[in-house]
């Protein structure tokens, strides 16, 4: 069953039908999925949820795809740490990590590919693409393969090689760019009005990708035992992700799954594409797009297409916002990794290096119920650690010679 009712514009609030369409053909605003919420009540419940699959489809009635059986490599329902280590260095009562690096492809990606891609087949398109800063190519490459769609996959040239690889591996048609995502996407999106079979997944069927970060709150939700938290902290590219989660909290609360609460939403950054931090701590009404210049690449969008809504969300709920330097970001790889034993990409970095930063700052409250999202697995941007891990010693083969470390 679908409880989707239309397509309708952010901005001027126009509706479409259901479609492969993002942006609205009067006021080129972006487009959103409506749901019939009335008849979901009664129908969506806590115990119909729980005993669903152990992936994003135990939400299907809250996702906009009706396709049975949906595209699915097990993604989703991942585990929820309470992070008692970091807490204590952080001087918490209560901090938990979403820990989306046990995806399929190593990041959250997936919740979205999956949701696009079944919708994409749905609609009857046949060509799985998208432009990526390298976990969105990684998901959709392995996806198409799943679904045996053919797979045109956009990035920078100067992406990680690790990602770069993760992506062929699936035998997709991996296109370099020479130039940055914000090219790389202004590129997709002049293909996709060329390539009208093809599935653009964060392009042409954007307003059904977006959904998939929905499940980021739903799991949060049921996994504190159908209690919503009290401050989340999300990295911040396109935007998207923070706008969904907050949306996700607030259909549930709508439907009554959930006590009512307002959950304080904070975004993260790295200062080398910090457009969304640097609006929120100027008190700007406005997005002033940058040039990319960090090694956070899956956070390095420049222009980032729901940078206001997101500015508009963190202020609506009493969030606040922080951008890190590459230093920070990476102590923060290291700090998480040390404190809980979880390896996280660079955005991960950044999120907890913005977490720290949050605190000091007394933005987040020490008693506070908080999520730290940790979108990415360390192993996709390692080269990004350089010469700060490595061996602590280096022996002889004896006893003798370790016995001699072990005296020192």
């Amino acid at each position: 069953m679908s409880f989707v009712e239309s397509l309708c514009c952010r901005e001027c609030g126009k509706a479409y039908p259901i479609s492969a369409l993002n942006a609205c053909e009067f006021c080129f605003g972006p487009l959103e999925v409506i749901y019939d919420y009335d008849s979901m009540k009664g129908i969506v419940s806590r115990s119909k949820i729980e005993s669903g699959p152990q992936t994003i489809w135990r939400y299907s009635d809250l996702l906009p795809t009706k396709a049975s059986p949906n595209l699915d490599l097990s993604t989703g329902f991942t585990p929820l740490l309470r992070a008692d280590h970091l807490a204590a260095e952080l001087g918490l009562n209560s901090l938990y990590l979403k820990d989306d690096t046990r995806n399929p492809t190593g990041s959250f990606k997936d919740r979205v590919v999956s949701v696009a891609l079944s919708k994409a087949r749905e609609l009857g398109l046949k060509v799985a693409a998208c432009p990526s800063t390298g976990n969105l190519a990684n998901s959709v490459a392995a996806h198409a393969a799943r679904a045996g769609m053919e797979a045109y996959i956009f990035v920078p040239s100067n992406l990680e090689h690790n990602k770069i690889a993760m992506s062929a591996i699936f035998g997709g048609h991996v296109i370099a760019v020479d130039g940055n995502y914000d090219q790389v996407n202004r590129l997709c999106a002049e293909l996709a009005m060329l390539h009208d079979d093809w599935a653009f997944v964060n392009v042409n069927v954007r307003p059904y990708y977006a959904e998939g970060s929905k499940t980021l709150a739903f799991e949060v939700a049921e996994q504190l035992g159908w209690q919503l938290p009290d401050h989340v902290v999300v990295p911040i590219a396109s935007g998207s992700q923070l706008t969904k989660i907050y949306k996700g909290f607030n259909e549930l609360t709508r439907l009554g799954l959930v006590p009512e609460s307002q959950v304080r939403i904070s975004g993260a950054q790295a200062q080398g594409c910090s457009p969304v931090a640097e609006a929120f701590l100027s008190g700007a009404d406005y997005i002033k797009p940058v040039k990319p210049d960090t090694i956070a690449k899956s956070l390095a969008i420049g222009n980032p297409a729901d940078g206001w809504y997101a500015l508009e969300t963190i202020r609506k709920t009493g969030g606040s916002a922080a951008a890190v330097s590459d230093d920070e970001l990476l102590e923060g790889i290291g700090l998480l990794a040390k404190t809980e034993g979880v390896f996280a990409e660079t955005a991960g970095g950044v999120t907890i290096a913005s977490l720290v930063k949050l605190v000091n700052s007394g933005a987040i409250k020490r008693d506070e119920t908080v999520v730290a999202y940790i979108t990415g697995n360390g192993l996709k941007t390692i080269e990004a650690l350089g010469d700060r891990v490595g061996p602590t010693n280096t022996i002889a083969p004896s006893v003798d010679a370790f016995e001699e470390l072990l005296r020192l």
